[in-house]
């Protein structure tokens, strides 16, 4: 047992015989060695980099680092703000040139998405009663004659109840067929600003503006805005990262197409963010291969207790947001008059360290971009944010071992049962 051993396991908060059993077995499989220590000193060289930009030292205190990033992404989103050229936030046109901002830096590919007449047969089979209430119909039919159905699907999220959308509304769903599926753009746009006052309680609650639809290829902007901290930097990384979320299921949906009866059942599984329920145990001597879980969503905003947390795992949401923040980094190239050393985030997806606070006590801060923007948007409620980090660190030591086209690779086959075994 090593140092190593005990700070990855602090990070990933499991013993640290358990990062040493899975090191031995991934080496036996892999016939990599060091591959555990070469991550905690890469990261220990990336850390101590970091904070010397920002003028501090590797001894700083656990707030003097986090406020040191909070005042850096700050800088940052007033840069990008600035940038954008709007003059606030809050007038109507703002998220459409966010938006436009976005697609230079990230144009929508084209995937496999539900048919928008399948979508209006939904919507006239079982009427959305906020929608036509907050819209002034009283029948679907005339809503559709005259309204964007991509805005009505779009409020669907915000306006109406989530037991009636997953009971009834989306139980329309298991009917689905390969048949109702077709290829076209995504769609990546601000929604019209009448819907501003009917979304304005689910902007407050969700806390950003932002949502998608993966089966009909569509990520939509509420014209509403906090007027808080951070809002732009926010706003960008989530719709970078809803693109590259987006492209990824519309990849899965495309692979189930050729599963007949199966295929609804699929899209419904991925639409929930299905994971493992059960703990896996009875794999005999196989249990002794390295053994991984798919986990396509983030588990520890509901229950950071989950048993599953505490496993070998890889996220597809962390590769998303890794792939979001590549985006932002092209901001200099695209911009090419932009010097604002946005680079600093480049890579931090999985960086973290241990530091002490005034009562001595030592607690980890992520230098995980989307952490640290989390962190500063919800600031007043001193929310600290640490699970994007920990989900991108067992997928950096997934990939350190088997690269990251096989990380990608695994969780497109192995996401609907959950797991694998290498």
């Amino acid at each position: 047992m090593n140092g190593y051993h005990e700070k990855l396991g602090r990070i990933l908060r499991v013993d640290k015989r358990f990062i040493s059993e899975i090191e031995a077995s991934l080496e036996q499989v892999t016939g990599k060695s060091d591959v555990m220590k070469n991550i905690v000193e890469e990261n220990d060289r990336i850390v101590a980099d970091r904070l010397g930009s920002l003028g501090l030292s590797k001894k700083v205190g656990a707030s003097e680092a986090y406020d040191a990033l909070i005042s850096k992404v700050e800088a940052d989103d007033l840069k990008i703000f600035e940038l954008i050229n709007i003059s606030s936030l809050r007038v109507p046109e703002a998220a459409k040139v966010v938006v436009d901002f976005v697609k230079k830096l990230h144009s929508p590919k084209v995937g496999y998405f539900l048919k928008i007449d399948k979508a209006k047969e939904f919507l006239i089979a079982e009427p959305p009663k906020n929608i036509l209430k907050a819209l002034g119909y009283s029948r679907v039919e005339d809503m559709l004659a005259k309204e964007d159905i991509l805005e009505v699907y779009s409020a669907l999220r915000f306006l109406e109840d989530r037991k009636w959308q997953n009971e009834i509304f989306f139980k329309q769903y298991e009917a689905l067929t390969p048949d109702d599926f077709e290829e076209r753009p995504i769609v990546l746009r601000a929604l019209h600003p009448k819907w501003a006052k009917a979304a304005e309680e689910f902007v407050a609650k969700k806390y950003h503006n932002v949502s998608h639809l993966k089966e009909l290829g569509v990520i939509f902007v509420i014209p509403v805005f906090l007027g808080i901290s951070g809002e732009t930097m926010r706003l960008v990384s989530l719709l970078a990262h809803y693109l590259n979320e987006v492209t990824y299921y519309a990849n899965l949906f495309r692979d189930f197409r050729d599963d007949g009866d199966g295929f609804a059942g699929k899209v419904i599984s991925l639409l929930r963010g299905d994971v493992v329920e059960n703990r896996l145990v009875g794999l005999g001597s196989e249990n002794k291969r390295p053994r991984f879980l798919v986990v396509q969503r983030y588990l520890a905003k509901d229950d950071e207790n989950d048993w599953r947390l505490f496993e070998p795992r890889i996220n597809p949401e962390a590769l998303h947001w890794e792939r979001a923040e590549e985006d932002i980094m092209k901001i200099n190239q695209v911009f090419p008059n932009f010097h604002n050393g946005l680079e600093f985030w480049n890579g931090l997806g999985w960086v973290g360290d241990y530091f002490h606070t005034s009562s001595g006590v030592e607690i980890l801060v992520s230098f995980n971009l989307v952490d640290t923007v989390m962190a500063l948007v919800k600031q007043k409620e001193m929310i600290k944010y640490l699970y994007h980090h920990q989900e991108a660190m067992w997928n950096k030591i997934f990939i350190e071992y088997f690269g990251e086209d096989r990380l990608l690779e695994m969780s497109r086959k192995h996401i609907l049962m959950g797991w694998f075994q290498i």
